[in-house]
């Protein structure tokens, strides 16, 4: 045995035990002095030692390391890259919609009609609003909705004291101005009759004085009277003469006062005799009456309701001329016109008629259209009942269209599900939409003659390009 032959330990356990590695073995090993750092407990680990025999040479080898499992970890990380790799770049597969859940509709080329379409009502021509003119207490009601009236038929009655002690009061006041108009008339001809009494009386004054003063003028002229006499007598008759002028004067003036004054009490009075009219028709207001022949449709009162002026007491309709007002969406109205034919479905018959009026303004989104019905209207056909009219706007002679899809607005781009030839799948297409109508809209691109596009609302598969009807 060569001297640095070394001993080897192959039990785990023991060179575990070990702190450093062994020490040389002595040639002989009966001599050999065992350290107590090889010992356990003071006893060699003799079943883990072996002595190597004397013609035995021990040739340190060099460990070969183990590549299998770094090459397996390898493998098997590029396997999962590349599984995960191809199921990110795999499509999902297409959904399944129920073919009887969906509207399919096949896109033609022909003539196409534009037509909008919109609810409404039927509403009379002639509609008597009564309101009251005053206020009052509803005592009675003689009649109730749906009862046909006359123009004279009485539909209830008001009663205010108040309103009817004015009427009292107006009227007494009328036949005051009246004693005063016919007092004044009587002064004013008294004052009259008088002043031409003086009048009179003046004239034969008058008369008697120029006799007198012409007889005193012949007698001074045969010195039989003198001067003073003479100037006396004319200057009486000049005195009589002007007095005379005067009073005639006032007779004219207090006939020219005498029309005028009366005039003045007379307007006077027609104004009294007007309020007093009004405050009768006040109180004859109080008695509500139809005031034209038809039938009474609405009475929104009660007994002892109070009410004020303005206040709708009733409504009272000819059912036998009708209208209809539809109220269409104010993105398809803009190309409604007046004349245009229209058609009114009643629920229990269609009626013609044309457009009359367009409501220049819009209210809550939608346009008001007066239609003219034209015909006998269908049983039924009352006021207020909800139809449903269709405007034609025009026709397009050769077109490509198909039904109107969910939601499609005209000249629009929308995506659409097109069917593809003998299969059950469909392929998302964009769609070009020109002119629309109510239940067609015109095709400009993105679809041909005979293909099936899907037009329900598919917006629960706006992420898959193919769907599949089952």
């Amino acid at each position: 045995m060569r001297g640095n032959a070394r001993v080897r330990f192959w039990d785990r356990p023991c060179r575990a035990r070990l702190p450093s590695p062994p020490p040389k073995v002595p040639d002989t090993f009966e001599s050999a002095t065992i350290p107590r750092a090889w010992t356990h407990d003071g006893r060699v680990a003799r079943a883990s030692l072996r002595v190597p025999p004397t013609n035995a040479v021990d040739i340190p080898r060099e460990r070969v390391r183990n590549l299998r499992p770094v090459y397996l970890a390898g493998g098997g990380t590029l396997l999962v890259a590349l599984l995960a790799f191809g199921v990110t770049r795999v499509k999902p597969a297409a959904p399944s919609v129920e073919e009887s859940g969906v509207w399919i509709d096949t896109v033609r080329r022909g003539a196409m009609l534009r037509a909008v379409k919109g609810p409404g009502t039927l509403v009379p021509e002639h509609i008597r609003w009564i309101t009251a003119d005053t206020a009052g207490r509803v005592e009675r009601i003689h009649l109730r909705p749906g009862a046909p009236v006359k123009a004279d038929t009485l539909l209830l009655e008001l009663s205010n004291p108040d309103v009817m002690l004015q009427s009292l009061e107006a009227e007494r006041q009328v036949s005051s101005a009246e004693a005063d108009l016919l007092a004044l008339k009587s002064n004013l001809a008294t004052d009259r009759l008088r002043q031409e009494s003086s009048v009179a009386q003046l004239e034969t004054d008058a008369a008697d004085a120029r006799r007198r003063a012409e007889a005193d003028r012949k007698l001074h002229s045969k010195a039989m009277l003198s001067d003073i006499d003479t100037g006396l007598s004319s200057d009486r008759a000049n005195d009589l003469q002007e007095r005379l002028r005067l009073g005639k004067n006032q007779v004219q003036v207090i006939q020219k006062s005498l029309g005028e004054r009366t005039r003045a009490v007379s307007d006077q009075l027609e104004k009294l005799r007007a309020v007093a009219r009004f405050r009768k028709q006040l109180v004859d207001s109080m008695k509500v009456k139809a005031g034209d022949d038809g039938i009474l449709q609405d009475l929104p009162l009660e007994l002892g309701q109070w009410v004020t002026p303005g206040t709708l007491l009733a409504k009272v309709v000819q059912p036998g001329e009708l209208k209809a007002e539809l109220r269409i969406p104010e993105t398809q109205a803009r190309d409604v016109a007046l004349g245009q034919k229209v058609e009114v479905d009643t629920r229990n018959g269609i009626v013609s008629g044309k457009v009359r009026r367009v409501n220049p303004a819009a209210s809550q989104g939608t346009v008001l259209v007066e239609v003219e019905l034209e015909g006998e209207l269908p049983k039924g056909a009352r006021p207020d009942l909800t139809v449903e009219g269709t405007i034609e706007i025009e026709k397009l002679p050769d077109v490509l269209y198909v039904g109107r899809p969910a939601g499609a607005q005209p000249e629009s781009t929308v995506e659409l599900y097109r069917l593809a030839p003998g299969s059950d799948t469909a392929q998302r297409t964009r769609v070009a939409l020109g002119r629309s109508s109510v239940n067609t809209i015109e095709v400009k691109g993105g679809l041909s003659e005979g293909d099936r596009v899907v037009l329900s609302d598919m917006s629960a598969w706006d992420t898959s390009e193919t769907v599949r009807l089952r």
